[in-house]
This record gives C-alpha cells, structure tokens and sequence, in this order.
C-alpha cells in the first residue's frame, strides 16, 4: 500500500512538473529553440481616424464592409507573401507556424457600427490592459505554444501610418507574454497594400529591434 502511494505521489508530481513546463514566460520568446506560431492581426478595437469617405477602393465604406473584406484580405496577404512579410525574421527565427484562424475567428464577430472617427485623440486609445482582457476572451482552437500577434490600434489617414500592439501569448494559459505599441507607415498602390504596408514597416522595425525588447 505504501508503494503504490509513493508510486501516485510521483505520477502527480511528474504531472504537475509537466504543466510547469509548459507554462512560457518573456525570456521565451528570445530563446530560438522555442517555436512561435503567427496568428494574425486583430482589428476589432480598430478605428479609422478619418472621414469614412474614401476608405477602400470606392469611396465611403462601412464597418460590416471593412470586417467582411479587408480584415480578412489583410491577414491573408500577410501569409501569402512571406517574401514581403518577413514574420519570421521580425521575431529572429527562420521559419513560423501559423493559425490566422485564430484571429479571423475574433474578427468575425466583430459587430462595432462605428469604426471611423474624425478625433484624432482616438488613434491610440488601448492600453496594455485591454490587450490583456481581449486575450482572456479567445479561442486558440487547442493550440499550445507561443503565439504571436498584433492588434490593430489605429489608421490614420492624416498622419499615414497604422499604430498596433504587437503582442506574445502563452496559448494554453492565455499569459501576455510581452505586448508593445508600435507604429508603422503605410505605403503601396490600393488602399489594401497602402495599409498593409504600415505591417511591413511594424515587421522592418521589429528586425532591428526584437532583440532589444529583453
């Protein structure tokens, strides 16, 4: 009898210490060996600092539009051109996994009725906090690692140039690993590579300085 106690003590100890494991912290995110897996960009808490007339290729465009055509057309010209989107090596790693799913899921649901704002104060409205509480509410669909993201912020037309909170997530625990604003200029013909551009320059920017973020 006691042998088996002492046999179910080590089994659960084993467990426990398994689970500990595979709990992530910051200093992860900096260690190649760990695997990072892109899950795409947010833009539920978007706004569009601008008058609403000429967002899009025919000028004015609504937030059921924006949500059903360019959220997802922007998180999937990110993953069909590696080339230009350097994800990996924003993040100092030759290659990633990806699970835009996850995000595109968090899109869909989007039901704001008013994204566009002519109040420039509104271009940076989140705080690290509501990065923290947006986590808490996703789906990772079963994933388990480190997850990597961005959650759109801003676009403002006037100052051209996106504002997003690139953001690092333990996707079993739903942890915030790391989450920092960071804003990249737009650039590129169409108004989705004109956007899609203000990602590029976030993933330029990235390159030079990920390493720095310890």
């Amino acid at each position: 009898m006691k042998k088996l106690l002492v046999s179910i003590g080590m089994a659960l100890l084993l467990v426990l210490s398994s689970d500990v494991k595979a709990q992530f912290s910051k200093a992860d995110l900096f260690k190649a060996s760990n695997t990072i897996t892109w899950i795409g960009i947010d833009y539920t808490e978007v706004k569009f600092i601008g008058p609403a007339t000429g967002w899009g290729d025919e000028g004015t465009k609504s937030p059921t539009e924006m949500r059903d055509k360019y959220f997802p057309a922007w998180n999937e010209l990110i993953i069909g051109e590696p080339k230009a989107f350097k994800l990996a090596e924003a993040v100092s790693r030759t290659e990633l996994n990806s699970a835009i799913e996850i995000t595109a899921a968090a899109n869909a649901k989007m039901d704001k009725k008013e994204i566009f704002s002519e109040n420039i104060g509104d271009f940076q409205l989140l705080k690290e906090g509501d990065v923290q509480n947006m986590i808490k509410k996703y789906d990772f669909k079963g994933k388990e690692g480190i997850g990597f993201m961005m959650v759109a912020e801003g676009m403002s037309k006037g100052r051209e140039e996106a504002s997003y909170w690139v953001t690092f997530v333990d996707m079993k625990t739903k942890k915030v690993l790391l989450t920092k604003r960071v804003l990249g200029k737009a650039a590129g013909f169409g108004f989705r590579n004109y956007w899609a551009g203000t990602v590029k320059s976030v993933l330029k920017s990235m390159k030079k300085d990920f390493k720095n973020w310890e």
